[in-house]
């Protein structure tokens, strides 16, 4: 329409029909006609730029970069986002996020069933009561783990959604954002996710397996973004984060970390064609999972797929995984690694991976050494070049080596990438990356 189009908002609201509540979608023109950027200047229309890492392969991704004005939306809560989600069928859609938006507005209360009391779970299944040979797996349903399944089971259908192919969800200025919900990419084709604050899902109720390990542990579900089966997808300028819930602020229950945070970002099942650029990953614990089992190569399909860029990414204050990588070809340049007293690891070394991590600058606590960026779960080889840890280039793998001899790590991934925008030395990244990366901050 020669540089104009229609402004149009998608508005959710609540009605009763029926004695049934329904969630209906009004779309209203404003009844102008407005100058509107080109769609390549209008962050919500833009698409990954050519050989911007893994998911611009092939057909590229491009989102919902060719929605028509009826399918696009600007939601404020929670509902509406749902309804956002699943109105407009298979149609390429923008889903633009204003504010914050709280998937647990009512708290974790509105979730438990009827007779469910965290002090009784407690004292069932302490250690001294229930011991640590047999799971909690055969509890009926009106025992305190029963209670716990039920009331998960109703978290669990309220905080995930699925996010259709062809979508771009956008936040809208500095201040967008979605706490508590889980975003699954289940089995779709081409997604944005764009200029978002997500805070992480918390588990109300983690389940304890007195099973697992020598002391037990506490399991939970819900990671912020799940890739599960999906192809040519790309996270941009979003910051994820732990927020109001930090690990470092959880009880200890049994001797135990009472954990409510599973991961921000997992990849698998047989996922491919990602792309991380210029995202802020803060306060957590296990990160980022890319194929979440050594057995699935034949299963799922994980051998040859796993495709992953992260580039310009700060990870910031995390214990592990940035990534741990099984069987996939990944990439990892131009990130900033600041790790602080609770670091375990930043690159785990899992079955068949082929991890190229070059460029990439590390600052690390005075004590910790170098060797402890590579974690080797198996014996797969990898890249790693022109690294530089506190200003000083190191040779992660030889540092690895020297201090793990039993556990020798490989070099040489096998593979060269070719998909890469601007690679940057890695002595510019800790200042490229602070200035530009995280939600709030796209261009």
């Amino acid at each position: 329409m020669n540089g104009t189009k229609w402004h149009v908002h998608a508005t959710v609201r609540a009605a009763s029909l029926a004695g049934c509540t329904a969630l209906v979608l009004a779309l209203a023109g404003t009844g102008a006609q407005a100058h509107s950027p080109s769609p390549h200047r209008d962050p919500a229309r833009q698409t990954l730029a050519p050989n911007d890492g893994w998911a611009a392969h092939g057909t590229g991704t491009t989102g919902g970069a060719a929605a028509d004005a009826r399918h696009v939306y600007t939601v404020t809560n929670w509902a509406e986002f749902k309804a956002a989600l699943a109105d407009g069928g298979s149609a390429p859609r923008i889903i633009k996020v204003k504010g914050t938006i709280d998937a647990v507005s009512q708290g974790c209360e509105a979730f438990a069933a009827p007779g469910y009391d965290f002090g009784a779970y407690l004292e069932k299944y302490s250690p001294q009561a229930w011991g640590y040979e047999e799971d909690l797996s055969a509890e009926p349903d009106d025992s305190p783990e029963g209670l716990r399944r039920v009331s998960a089971a109703n978290q669990d259908r309220t905080i995930k959604v699925n996010i259709p192919a062809d979508t771009t969800l956008i936040g809208i200025g500095r201040n967008a954002g979605i706490k508590g919900a889980s975003l699954q990419i289940r089995n779709v084709d081409n997604v944005i996710v764009r200029n978002l604050t997500l805070e992480s899902p918390v588990d109300c109720f983690p389940q304890w397996d007195p099973t697992d390990g020598d002391r037990g542990n506490w399991n939970s579900e819900y990671d912020t973004a799940v890739v599960y089966g999906s192809t040519h997808v790309w996270f941009d300028h979003n910051t994820f984060t732990d927020g109001e819930h930090p690990d470092s602020e959880a009880p200890v229950h049994f001797g135990m970390l009472y954990q409510q945070h599973d991961g921000q970002l997992d990849i698998v099942r047989g996922s491919d064609y990602v792309t991380a650029s210029w995202n802020v990953f803060t306060e957590h614990d296990k990160t980022i999972l890319i194929g979440n089992s050594d057995s699935e190569s034949t299963a799922v399909g994980d051998r040859g797929k796993l495709k992953v860029t992260f580039h310009h990414n700060l990870f910031s204050k995390l214990t592990e995984r940035t990534p741990r990588v099984r069987f996939g070809e990944v990439d990892v340049y131009n990130n900033h690694f600041v790790a602080d007293a609770g670091y375990g690891y930043s690159f785990g070394i899992g079955k068949e991976s082929r991890l190229v991590a070059e460029h990439n600058a590390f600052t690390l606590p005075k004590g910790v050494s170098p060797a402890k960026v590579l974690k080797r779960w198996n014996d797969s080889p990898l890249t790693a070049a022109h690294n530089r840890v506190n200003g000083k280039r190191v040779d992660l793998i030889a540092a690895h080596n020297a201090e793990n001899p039993e556990a020798a790590l490989r070099s040489g991934a096998g593979w060269t990438p070719v998909l890469r925008t601007a690679v940057h030395p890695a002595q510019a990244v800790p200042a490229l990356v602070k200035r530009h990366a995280g939600a709030g901050r796209i261009r």
